[in-house]
């Protein structure tokens, strides 16, 4: 079993050199690349004021944080919810230096970036090179629905891109494994698990009937000096 954690922070700005704070943080569970509905998910008072232009793009303001806690009083369990799993966030860098200043800031021990990090803005470049890399524009290319985005929200956020890493990864077949039920066991028990795994239900596949049949053996004749029937 692996386990990493997928997260998301909103902040008062774009540096915490120049004194910006983390307001809002989520984190989900994955295990074996795949949500376990675990999640951790935390309003912040910073301490400071929110430039407008930082509310226009996530939509709080300071009086919305007023009575929440600092990030110092929920920094352990934070710490206690990621545990020493990996760490996957869309443009890991931003989030990684947030994260470890607010650390720092408050005396716990930083996540290390080198071991830790995993940045799907990186796997998505790779992927397609050229090509818009943003958490919309990658929902948009797999399909995913936006129709709940309108601000940013660290928990929504999470929850597009753990969809979007699935398909960074391969797809949700992924997630059926090379062995056990959901490959070898049949009947509604092979069914259930398949369910289980992926979220979708199969599509039973219907033998051609004999019309079909013959229509396909009609068309096969009429083609002149097929592949198959040359000599090797």
């Amino acid at each position: 079993m692996t386990r990493s954690i997928l997260f998301d922070t909103e902040t008062t700005g774009l540096d915490p050199d120049q004194g910006d704070r983390i307001i809002e943080i989520a984190a989900l569970e994955l295990v074996n690349d795949l949500r376990t509905g675990s999640h951790y998910h935390v309003l912040i008072n910073p301490e400071r004021d929110i430039p407008p232009e930082a509310t226009r793009v996530h939509g709080f303001t300071l009086d919305d944080l007023r009575d929440k806690p600092i990030f110092a009083d929920i920094a352990d369990d934070f710490l206690e919810f990621i545990g020493d799993s990996r760490m996957i966030a869309h443009n890991a860098p931003f989030d990684f230096k947030f994260v470890n200043a607010e650390l720092k800031k408050c005396g716990r021990p930083v996540l290390d970036y080198a071991s830790r990090a995993v940045d799907t803005v990186i796997m998505a470049r790779k992927k397609y090179p050229g090509m818009p890399a943003s958490l919309d524009a990658l929902c948009r290319r797999f399909g995913i629905d936006l129709s709940e985005r309108g601000t940013h929200n660290a928990l929504l956020d999470c929850r597009l891109l753990s969809d979007v890493y699935v398909e960074l990864i391969g797809g949700r077949q992924r997630g059926l494994g090379l062995s056990g039920p959901s490959q070898s066991e049949g009947g509604e028990a092979g069914a259930r698990q398949r369910r289980r795994v992926t979220g979708r239900t199969p599509r039973p596949m219907a033998m051609p009937d004999e019309g079909t049949l013959a229509r396909h053996r009609a068309f096969l004749d009429g083609i002149s000096n097929p592949l198959w029937q040359r000599e090797k």
